[in-house]
C-alpha cells in the first residue's frame, strides 16, 4: 500500500492523507482546511497538475475516514463532494453532529463573502470573485456531505472491503474524536497503520482519556506540542477559581474569556458549574455569547454517555452539566451588545478563542480600556491575531479601525488546552513496541516542534521517524 501526505505536512493545519491499497481501493483520512495556504511557502515536493481543487481526482476516492470535527480536519469535505466524490464519510456520531454545525457555519461565512463580492462593481474585485468561488462551498454542499455520513462506534471493527477494516478508538481532545486503525491484508500478510488524529489530555474536563491503541506497523502521529509542556499543573477548577476570585469577587470586576465554540466553551461551562455546585462559589452572572457554542452544547448534552465517568456522575447527581444559577446564553446580537450595560461583576464567554472575528471582538473593544476588566486567554493564539497582540503586551490596539489604549488586565492559563503536550504525545507513541513499529510519520506541527519531538522519540528508542513533505509518498 502507498501513503501520501496531502496536508498537515510540516505545518499544523489541513490534515489530509491518502492511503492507496493494492486492489485499487483509495482511503482518504481527514479532509481539512489548510489555514496556512497564504504563507507563501513553496511545496518541497513537486505537486501533480490538476484542474480541480485537490491534488488528486476526488471521484477516485472510495471512502473518507474522519478523525474529528475541527475544521482543519473536516473543512474541505464539501469541496470534495463538489469535485465529484460520491462515497461515504465514516466517523463517530458526535463527530457527525459537531462537523455539521462547523461546516454550516463556514458555509454561512462563505455566502457572506460571495454576497460582498457580488455587491461590488469594481472590476478588480469581480475578477477575484471567480477565483474565490472555487474555494467557497455553500450549505448545499454541506447537506450533500452530511447525508453521506455513516456513524461508527468506538472499538468495533468496521469492514471496508474483504481485505481491509477500520477501528475507531477514543482520542480525547474533543467529543467524538478518534484514533483510527486501518488493518489491511495484502499478499497473505497483515499490515496495520494508526492515524492519531489530535491527541487529547488525561483528566480533561468532560472528555475520556485517550484510549490504548493496539500495536501497529506504522504510526501517523500529530506533533502540535512536540516541543512543549503545559505550564499550568493545577486542575482546571483550581486555575479558574483563582482567576474568578481575584477578578470578580475580591474586586467587583468583569472577566472576558475568548474561547472556541466547539469543545472549549463546554469545558468552561462544566467547570463553572462544578465551582458553583461543589465549592459554593458566589453565583456570579455568566454570559455565553456564541450561537455555535449554544448548538454545540446541545450535542454534548445529547451524548453524556460518551463523556468521562466524572462528568456522567456529576450529571446523575445534578441532572445537568451546563445549566446553573445566573447563567444565560445570549442568542441575538442585540442581547450580546446589551451586556455592555450590565454593571455587576460578570463572566463573558465568547468566540473566537484567538479574538479574531466573532462576537468576542465587540466585547474586547468595549472593555479594553476598563482597568476593572480582565481578559483571560485560555488557548493558542496565532501570530498576528488580536489575541496574540494582547498576550505580547501591546499598549494600544486597533480594533475594527479604531485605536484603543489597553488598560484591561491580560492573563493566560493553558489548563483548558485540548492538545496533549510532549509527554502526552510520547505516552501515546510508547503504546507501540520499538521492536515491531516500523515507521513513525510526524504530522500536524510546525518544523521546530517536529524536529524536537523526533529527537525525543530517538532518545526513547524509536529511530525510524519521518517528517514527510506535502505530496511525499511512502510505500508501506
Amino acid at each position: 500500500m502507498k501513503l501520501t501526505f496531502w496536508g498537515a505536512a510540516q505545518q499544523v493545519t489541513g490534515s489530509m492523507y491518502l492511503l492507496e491499497l493494492e486492489d485499487d481501493y483509495r482511503i482518504l483520512i481527514d479532509c481539512g482546511s489548510d489555514l496556512e495556504r497564504s504563507n507563501g511557502q513553496t511545496p518541497p515536493v513537486e505537486q501533480p497538475v490538476t484542474t480541480g481543487f485537490f491534488p488528486f481526482e476526488a471521484s477516485s476516492i472510495n471512502v473518507v475516514l474522519l478523525t474529528h470535527a475541527h475544521i482543519d480536519h473536516s473543512g474541505n469535505l464539501p469541496n470534495l463532494y463538489r469535485e465529484g466524490y460520491e462515497g461515504q464519510i465514516l466517523c463517530t456520531e458526535p463527530t457527525f453532529a459537531l462537523t455539521d454545525i462547523l461546516l454550516k457555519d463556514a458555509a454561512s461565512l462563505n455566502q457572506r463573502k460571495i454576497n460582498d463580492l457580488n455587491g461590488s462593481r469594481k472590476k478588480k474585485v469581480l475578477d477575484k470573485q471567480v477565483k474565490l468561488q472555487k474555494d467557497l462551498f455553500l450549505e448545499k454542499q454541506v447537506r450533500e456531505s452530511m447525508e453521506s455520513v455513516v456513524a461508527i462506534q468506538f472499538g468495533r471493527k468496521f469492514r471496508l472491503t474483504d481485505s481491509c477494516s477500520v477501528t475507531f478508538f477514543p482520542a480525547g481532545h474533543l467529543l467524538g474524536a478518534a484514533h483510527i486503525v486501518v488493518d489491511v491484508f495484502e499478499n497473505g500478510q497483515k499490515k496495520s497503520i494508526c492515524f492519531s488524529g489530535d491527541i487529547g489530555r488525561k483528566n480533561y474536563p468532560l472528555l475520556v482519556d485517550p484510549a490504548t491503541v493496539p500495536h501497529v506497523d506504522y504510526l501517523v502521529c500529530e506533533s502540535t506540542y512536540g516541543n512543549r509542556l503545559h505550564v499550568d499543573t493545577e486542575s482546571p477548577e483550581d486555575a479558574l477559581a483563582d482567576v474568578i476570585q481575584r477578578t470578580c469577587i475580591d474586586i467587583p470586576g468583569r472577566l472576558i474569556i475568548p474561547t472556541f465554540s466547539v469543545g472549549r466553551t463546554q469545558s468552561l461551562l462544566y467547570t463553572l458549574n462544578r465551582l458553583y455546585t461543589q465549592r459554593g462559589f458566589q453565583p456570579i452572572k455568566v454570559f455565553s455569547d456564541s450561537p455555535m457554542g449554544f448548538e454545540s452544547t446541545k450535542v454534548y448534552a445529547k451524548n453524556i454517555r460518551q463523556l468521562s465517568k466524572e462528568a456522567r456522575d456529576f450529571f446523575d447527581e445534578n441532572e445537568t452539566l451546563f445549566d446553573f444559577e445566573n447563567f444565560e446564553f445570549l442568542e441575538s446580537s442585540k442581547a450580546s451588545k446589551a451586556v455592555s450595560d450590565y454593571n455587576e461583576p460578570c463572566i463573558i464567554i465568547s468566540s473566537s478563542g484567538m479574538v479574531q472575528g466573532g462576537r468576542v471582538e465587540y466585547h474586547v473593544a468595549a472593555n479594553i480600556g476598563n482597568p476593572y476588566c480582565t481578559i483571560l486567554l485560555i488557548g493558542y493564539c496565532a501570530e498576528g491575531t488580536l489575541g496574540w497582540r494582547l498576550l505580547n503586551g501591546q499598549p494600544t490596539l486597533t480594533i475594527k479601525g479604531e485605536e484603543k489604549q489597553v488598560l484591561a488586565n491580560i492573563e493566560k492559563i493553558d489548563v483548558f488546552s485540548g492538545h496533549g503536550d510532549r509527554n502526552d504525545l510520547l505516552n501515546f507513541v510508547q503504546m507501540q513496541s520499538p521492536e515491531t513499529l516500523k515507521t513513525i510519520f510526524l504530522v500536524h506541527g510546525d518544523a521546530g516542534s517536529m524536529e524536537s519531538f523526533k529527537e525525543t522519540l530517538a532518545e526513547a528508542g524509536y529511530p525510524n521517524v519521518q517528517i514527510p513533505a506535502k505530496g511525499q509518498s511512502y510505500e508501506l
